[in-house]
């Protein structure tokens, strides 16, 4: 199955071209480093390039600041991974070899000559991705969680990381590791933490918290007013975000927790184009938001938007969960759908400890060699089946119909029907949720009235998706079910408007839509020609001091 950074030996090294480190030299200035010089400290902005010419670099464990990986970069190498493009920060500190000379690139310049010299892209942004695929794997991280298996703040910060691709170390409350941690950062063992860098500790850690101390919050210039402003990270969102940034629009994707959205939760995805032998939703995402901050669009997570206006200037606004506004001329929602919550007594209880609205691996490791339950029947529900079945011991599937010809793909039904690991209840839905301080039991009735109980450590809800458009504020016509009214069906000549000139929606949100990725990705993409065409027919507003500047919200405390 496809993954990020593929080929990882290699595109770790691949060097830079002769006429390449030419361009490097004409922007960048020549820097020194003395053997032992510390060049970049966790948490210090990634806002430099730096290309080795002569010398060597190491990477640092985060505490004893020993060498943590056995490869160092040197002559023809340079320095940096993904953060670079997000305008994050230095997650490990990095240190001169010896002496060392390197040519030094502002992050801005860097972005520009790889908008130029697609060959120079292409080379660094795939040693990025490798890069963060070995820390990914190698858990090569400052940023540190003990206690995720007790307690609920520290594994929603988990389910936050892994699900954006951010390496942590994970500990559990009472183990070996977690008491070495403890000692390492003189904190209390035995005790919840999220650590970053040399022993801070995130008091009342949140994601958003964590996202700051990243850099991955929102980035602004001050009184900046954005051509559009897309709500959701979703594959119609990201894709939207790549060809507006591609076509010099200043773009903002706002996410409330994982770019990704629903797609990012399935473990498998074998129908898409191009990926013969398969790839997983988030990954299929993430390299796409590589691709869109490549081109200059930025990412704000996670935060949530709660409320729009238009303003008389024309200017879209939006509201955030921390009360501020941005601004732009136009606006796409792609907010996609959520799974309802299922109308079981107790099921509040046990969210995130044995009921999940995703299967990842981070899902996957809570039931390992027991009986795990998906309710659902379309191809969400089946993919996370045949990927729970690797490490499940048995997974049951509840499908509240008689058939799964209408809502899932054949060659996933089949394969599911063919898997002496996976049982296929019909007409089943669940009746009662039981256990102590975690889900231990499961009751399931059938359409007649049939009773049954199951062993099952986890239930995996994939049904019952449903539209968010409450922060619209009733600025654009909705149909019956609560999903967007677009083109002809809400007055418009443009494909993706809505009733609202200059508010497009594309996606699951979008009434009418076929519900599946690669759809999604084609409304991203086109709708952007439909932005640029109402940008150029609308007059830029005149620059009004009432409006609350992106940079404010970066500004804010956390919380």
């Amino acid at each position: 199955m496809e993954a990020i950074g593929h080929d990882l030996r290699q595109m770790q090294r691949t060097p830079l071209h002769a006429s390449h480190v030419e361009a490097l030299r004409r922007i960048g200035r020549e820097v020194r480093f003395a053997a032992g010089e510390l060049i970049a400290e966790i948490g210090s902005p990634m806002d430099t390039f730096f290309y080795v010419e002569e010398g060597e670099v190491e990477v640092l464990h985060p505490y004893s600041r020993q060498r943590i990986m056995a490869a160092t970069i040197g002559p023809t190498q340079f320095t940096g991974e993904i953060a670079f493009l997000s305008k994050g920060v230095y997650a490990l500190p990095i240190r001169a070899v010896q002496d060392t000379r390197a040519i030094a690139v502002g992050r801005d310049a860097m972005l520009r000559l790889m908008s130029q010299v697609p060959e120079l892209s292409d080379i660094v942004i795939t040693v990025y991705a490798a890069r963060r695929r070995l820390h990914l794997e190698q858990r090569a991280t400052g940023l540190t969680l003990i206690g995720a298996d007790q307690d609920g703040t520290i594994r929603q910060i988990e389910e936050f990381a892994g699900r954006n691709r951010i390496p942590v170390r994970s500990f559990d409350l009472v183990c070996p590791g977690a008491r070495a941690v403890a000692e390492e950062c003189g904190i209390q063992p035995g005790q919840p933490a999220v650590i970053f860098g040399q022993g801070t500790v995130i008091d009342a850690p949140t994601p958003l918290k964590v996202a700051q101390r990243l850099g991955l919050d929102l980035h602004a210039e001050p009184g900046e007013i954005f051509d559009v402003i897309i709500v959701g990270g979703g594959p119609a969102g990201v894709a939207a975000g790549v060809y507006a940034g591609a076509e010099g629009l200043r773009a903002l994707v706002i996410e409330d927790l994982a770019v990704g959205g629903q797609a990012g939760t399935s473990s498998r995805i074998e129908n898409y184009m191009g990926f013969p032998t398969g790839i997983s939703g988030a990954d299929l995402v993430w390299r796409g938001e590589v691709q869109a901050l490549k081109f200059g669009t930025s990412f704000a997570m996670p935060r949530r938007v709660i409320r729009l206006e238009r303003r008389q200037d024309g200017l879209f606004c939006v509201t955030l969960d921390c009360r501020n506004q941005i601004c732009a001329r136009a606006l796409v929602v792609a907010t996609g759908v959520q799974y309802r919550q299922l109308a079981i007594p107790g099921v509040d209880r046990f969210l995130g400890r044995g009921v999940y609205h995703a299967a990842t691996e981070l899902e996957a490791r809570q039931c390992r060699d027991a009986q795990a339950i998906v309710v659902g029947g379309g191809n969400s529900a089946g993919q996370a089946a045949m990927f729970l079945s690797r490490s499940a011991r048995h997974v049951h599937l509840l499908v509240r119909g008689g058939s799964l010809a209408a809502s899932m793909s054949e060659y996933l039904s089949s394969r599911l029907a063919a898997d002496p690991r996976i049982t296929i209840h019909f007409d089943t839905s669940i009746s009662a949720l039981e256990g102590d301080e975690a889900l231990q039991r499961v009751g399931t009735v059938t359409s007649v009235g049939a009773g049954a109980q199951i062993d099952a450590c986890a239930v995996f809800i994939m049904a019952g998706a449903a539209p968010n458009c409450a922060w619209l504020s009733g600025l654009i016509e909705l149909d019956e079910a609560g999903f967007i009214l677009t083109g002809a069906a809400a007055g418009r000549s443009a494909s993706f408007e809505t009733s609202q000139p200059g508010i497009f929606a594309v996606g699951d949100i979008r009434a009418g839509s076929v519900k599946r990725v690669a759809s999604a990705v084609g409304e991203g993409s086109v709708v952007i020609s439909e932005v640029w065409r109402y940008l150029a027919e609308t007059p830029r507003p005149m620059p009004n001091a009432d409006v609350m500047t992106a940079e404010s919200v970066a500004t804010l405390p956390a919380g």
